[in-house]
């Protein structure tokens, strides 16, 4: 019997995908960003459309063009981070699909909502200043903490110089409100 021709295999399998993990799903119920957050979403979602996929894609047709694909690194690579490009692509549309943007600050300006600034005070006199936001853009090197964090989950509904609980790794610590201010 003769050889099949290179030509009749599929070398495309994206069998690989299994090899990476898959984006989180997003979640049920009110997932809450702010517009800043939701503007930033909307870039890396552009940037991966219109700058990342069409580079990468260029990458992999001059690797594919070099010949026999299936020990090409550069042809391997690519479909690789293709494939990453692609699931963050899907990843990030169902997320601003799924997100509420909290538009304008609460009512209440004297309580701790969803976007507060907040300085608190613990146990030991040291403040600390965060900002209350979504899961998808909290970023601690700018003070921006989860909703879902231990310290948002104990601070939210509080009113200035009320006391809370928050539950950290090391055991439960008593903080008091200090601040509270929200931008527009």
């Amino acid at each position: 019997m003769g050889s099949m021709s290179k030509a009749f295999v599929n070398e495309d399998t994206d069998s690989e995908d299994e090899d990476l993990p898959e984006e989180p799903a997003p979640r049920r119920g009110a997932a809450y960003i702010t517009p800043q957050g939701f503007r930033a979403l909307q870039a890396e979602l552009a940037r991966l459309w219109k700058v990342e996929r069409p580079r990468v894609t260029d990458e992999v047709a001059t690797a594919a063009a070099q010949g026999d694909r299936s020990e090409n690194a550069e042809y391997i690579y690519g479909k690789k981070k293709l494939r990453e490009i692609d699931r963050r692509i899907r990843f990030l549309t169902r997320r601003l699909d799924a997100v509420t943007v909290v538009q304008a600050p609460p009512e209440e300006r004297d309580r701790v909502f969803f976007g507060a600034w907040v300085t608190i005070e613990d146990e030991d006199g040291v403040e600390s200043t965060y900002r209350i936001v979504g899961s998808d853009e909290f970023d601690l090197a700018k003070k921006w903490i989860s909703i879902d964090s231990p310290v948002a989950r104990a601070l939210v509904g509080k009113r200035l110089g009320e006391d809370a609980t928050v539950m950290r790794p090391k055991g439960p610590t008593e903080v008091t409100v200090r601040a509270i201010r929200y931008e527009e």
